[in-house]
């Protein structure tokens, strides 16, 4: 292969969130003026970047992130993803005090039609495998969200993403806790092989 495949996963611009609950799912969550300048930081990241096309997720917060992409890529249009949308929790509408008390475990003891990390990490991994395909030697990006970016890091440095076990980001290379909104995750494929680790870098741009 020539050139790289290269991913930015981006993720959506803080969000407006007064009740202050685990959105999820739950449509019409827009970005907060704070996210909003988050996504123009992020879209002024990639402005250099030959990118050559720009998926979303479907939640409003991360098509309006990647509307600022658009911005500094006027060619180019998004296009709406499911396979990077957000977890499908049982959480979603709870407070988020009460999740902070579970210690954010999302994944344990939950109803087998909600989502697991591997369900995550497949349907991302799925994501891959069609860009790796369609877009051989290109650069693209996807908005999207915390878990799906999470999960992709700690495959790439090698580690099992699995309920409710606590795991280290800062420990495993991370410069941030968690993926931070309007951060850019970008992996790097310089093979074709469909077995290779990519390389992994991060960027809070602001």
């Amino acid at each position: 292969m020539a050139q790289p495949t290269i991913i930015h996963f981006t993720r959506h611009g803080d969000v407006h969130n007064p009740d202050q609950i685990l959105y999820g799912r739950i449509p019409n969550f827009r970005l907060s003026d704070l996210g909003q300048r988050q996504a123009q930081a992020a879209a002024d990241y990639l402005s250099n970047r030959p990118l050559a096309h720009i998926f979303s997720s479907p939640q409003q917060r991360a098509q309006e992130t990647a509307r600022y992409i658009v911005g500094k890529h006027p060619q180019l249009d998004v296009k709406i993803d499911e396979r990077i949308d957000e977890i499908h929790s049982p959480y979603q509408g709870e407070p988020l005090h009460k999740l902070e008390a579970m210690g954010w475990d999302l994944y344990s003891d939950i109803a087998a039609d909600f989502e697991q990390p591997e369900d995550v990490l497949r349907r991302t991994h799925d994501f891959i495998s069609f860009v790796r395909g369609d877009y051989v030697g290109q650069e693209v990006t996807a908005v999207t969200h915390g878990d799906v970016i999470a999960f992709m890091f700690m495959f790439a440095k090698g580690v099992v993403p699995t309920a409710g076990k606590k795991i280290s980001f800062t420990e495993l290379g991370l410069s941030d806790m968690y993926p931070a909104t309007a951060s850019v995750s970008t992996i790097t494929y310089y093979t074709d092989d469909p077995d290779e680790v990519p390389h992994y870098s991060y960027k809070r741009p602001y």
